[in-house]
């Protein structure tokens, strides 16, 4: 591979594992006693079906160790779907006396004295470098979005019945037979996303101040809504498509574990118990988890033959089909019924949890809630991709429209 052997480090990485990765990767740069862990990791949305293009070296020496594996694993945990894997090329240096590098003929395993150490050193590097990398989507979506787009060679518009509109005469409104994707701001009902109350100080009229005045955030400003499931969101150069439903669901996901880690869940108590009738296993596995189920504020009890019922859901999910969450809850649990207790899976049940509690695609959001779950997102942690991994947004920067339209 043409990698300078003199070059940078990152410059080498590039170089070897190619543009892709290298501009969709963050920095990683973390220490923990005598542990330092260094390198590349890529963004959540960007990943492969299986390990090749994780590159793990210990003291400068390629191996393959599942100790690493497994930090990786649990690094990006909650973060990518569990059949996928993170790009990495991560240096782990630690004190020559701490491992031990002849467990194997080939020397491309290792064994560690403190293997906890190095795992959670490795946890904690790649998680703190997302963290702060904040929302960021992947420029391979925009760049492999843009390959495809193509313009239409002829276009053929029927002409209208009516005559146009005389010139300096305003247009009628739509009627009801226009697309309905593209979506006028208004008040509507149905809707289903209540803004943050810190949030509701971010809604700016546009007459407010001259446009110059106005500080604008980084996910920029809500213009319309496409097909009851994408947000249009302006710039200040460029434009950005939001999954609404993706997005609120990694919202709800993240305030969640806060609350679980703060020991403070809340719950909003029903005004008569819920009773769901469930298969025997199904109705088991819950009641035998009802205590750690509290925790997370799902507060039910086993009612016999099968039922159980339910007096208060957490307050963060809103209005809930507790039968349906109770069912996702139960086949979670069943699927990996070998874990010790619930605080091993709670990604996944706090994921499964969220997203019974986001906002649904087909649901009519007004332009000041969509405001809101803009503002949402840049205050929360991992927002640039779902709970499974997919990206919640997309950018196109204005260069990227001007190159659509033959100006670039």
């Amino acid at each position: 591979m043409p990698a300078a052997p003199d070059g940078a480090r990152d410059q080498r990485l590039r170089a070897v594992m190619g543009d892709a990765f290298a501009d969709n990767a963050v920095d990683v740069n973390f220490e923990r006693g005598t542990t330092r862990v260094s390198g590349l990791a890529s963004l959540p949305t960007v990943n492969r079906a299986n390990t090749r293009a994780q590159y793990l070296f210990v003291n400068g020496r390629v191996v393959r160790d599942r100790v690493l594996y497994g930090a990786l694993r649990g690094a990006y945990q909650g973060l990518i779907a569990h059949d996928r894997q993170p790009m990495v090329a991560l240096y782990v240096d630690v004190a020559m006396r701490d491992v031990d590098i002849n467990v194997h003929p080939a020397k491309t395993e290792v064994r560690f004295r403190d293997p906890q150490t190095v795992r959670s050193a490795i946890v904690a590097g790649i998680r703190a470098a997302l963290r702060e990398e904040g929302p960021r989507p992947a420029t391979t979506m925009t760049d492999q979005t843009l390959r495809r787009a193509r313009a239409a060679p002829w276009l053929h518009f029927d002409r209208p019945s009516e005559a146009p509109p005389a010139p300096g005469l305003p247009s009628a409104p739509p009627g009801p037979d226009a697309p309905s994707g593209l979506r006028p701001a208004g008040k509507t009902e149905g809707v289903s996303y209540e803004p943050a109350p810190s949030s509701a100080g971010d809604v700016r009229s546009e007459t407010e101040a001259p446009l110059a005045a106005v500080t604008e955030p980084p996910l920029g400003r809500a213009r319309t809504q496409l097909h009851r499931m994408f947000i249009v969101s302006e710039t200040t150069d460029g434009l950005i498509l939001v999954d609404q439903h993706a997005a609120h669901e990694r919202i709800v996901l993240e305030s969640i574990k806060a609350s679980l880690d703060k020991g403070e869940p809340q719950s909003q108590m029903l005004l008569t118990p819920e009773v769901v009738r469930l298969e025997l296993a199904a109705a088991e596995i819950l009641s035998h988890r009802a205590e750690e189920l509290q925790s997370l504020g799902l507060v039910l009890e086993a009612s016999g033959d099968g039922a159980i019922a339910v007096h208060a859901t957490p307050a963060i999910l809103g209005h809930v089909a507790v039968a349906d969450l109770l069912q996702d809850l139960a086949d979670e649990l069943l699927e990996h019924s070998t874990a010790g207790t619930l605080r091993d899976r709670i990604e996944q049940v706090c994921s499964t949890m969220a997203c019974h509690g986001s906002v649904r695609a087909g649901r009519v959001l007004t332009v000041e809630e969509m405001d809101a779950l803009l503002r949402d997102m840049e205050k929360t942690p991992n927002a640039g991709q779902c709970n499974h991994g997919r990206p919640t947004f997309v950018e196109l920067k204005r260069m990227d429209l001007e190159r659509l339209f033959g100006r670039r």
